[in-house]
């Protein structure tokens, strides 16, 4: 397993481009309203990445992926494929994950959108999902173990006794879009690779409201979704490990971490 240690000019470029990815998730808020289509969404930001950001959108082409942004709505887990026939209705839950290719670097940040009037329970489930991003990045620093990242989030989802998906990870991130190591969203204390500086990783937990049970689409083979059809949010960011911390280089305006 080969994990990429960056420099301090790879960490400079990585801090420009996920401050990009941020700015897309910002900016792409306020069209997020019943009677939008994902497609539309997709549209929107991809026109806003090349011509704004006069940078690249990573998802399009990655592997045979057609779209731009990735657009999971309700019970989608990731990779939705956004699609004009896919109109957003009130009460709707979407999480818009956003990767930026700028010099050569990858920027990746997911997050979760309330369509018009979403229900208590939903928003607790996103609000849940995001506490374990936090809990887990509070702890990022040189020494702690993946395991340790893994039992942070499984511990305070299932306490709130949502399931963790365990097919899908955060990851190695640099040049490469997904490199090593797999950062996963479950594990127990004190296990596999211990953080070093240089190290740069998204973190993006999972969780359902059901069970922790996944579905590939067989019709497009991209998205996943929940094999009860129940709620599914994740949110994501990327980060670099410091000599005695981390730095979150897709924070966005309205986050204090």
């Amino acid at each position: 397993m080969t994990i990429h240690i960056k420099t301090a000019e790879d960490l400079s470029k990585m801090q420009v481009v996920g401050k990009l990815a941020a700015d897309v998730l910002e900016m792409i808020g306020p069209f997020v309203q019943p009677g939008v289509s994902t497609g539309e969404l997709d549209n929107i930001c991809h026109k806003y990445i090349v011509e704004e950001q006069n940078a690249i959108p990573a998802p399009l082409n990655y592997n045979g992926f057609p779209k731009s942004i990735c657009t999971s709505v309700n019970h989608v887990i990731c990779h939705g494929i956004p699609s004009d026939s896919k109109t957003l209705k009130s009460g709707d839950i979407i999480n818009i994950d956003i990767t930026v290719i700028k010099d050569g670097f990858h920027g990746d940040t997911s997050k979760m959108f309330c369509v018009g009037d979403t229900p208590s329970h939903a928003k607790r489930l996103i609000k849940v999902t995001q506490e374990c991003l936090y809990k887990a990045i509070e702890i990022v620093k040189p020494g702690i173990s993946l395991g340790d990242i893994g039992h942070t989030i499984q511990q305070h989802g299932e306490a709130n006794n949502y399931s963790i998906v365990r097919e899908y990870c955060g990851h190695g991130i640099g040049r490469i879009f997904h490199e090593e190591p797999q950062i996963l969203h479950y594990g127990k204390p004190n296990t596999g690779t211990r953080l070093i500086e240089g190290m740069t990783f998204t973190i993006e937990p999972m969780l359902n409201a059901g069970t922790r049970y996944t579905k590939l689409s067989k019709k497009d083979g991209w998205a996943v979704t929940t094999k009860d059809r129940r709620l599914s949010a994740q949110w994501e960011h990327t980060m670099a490990v410091t000599s005695d911390g981390c730095k979150v280089f897709t924070l966005r305006s309205d986050e204090v971490l």
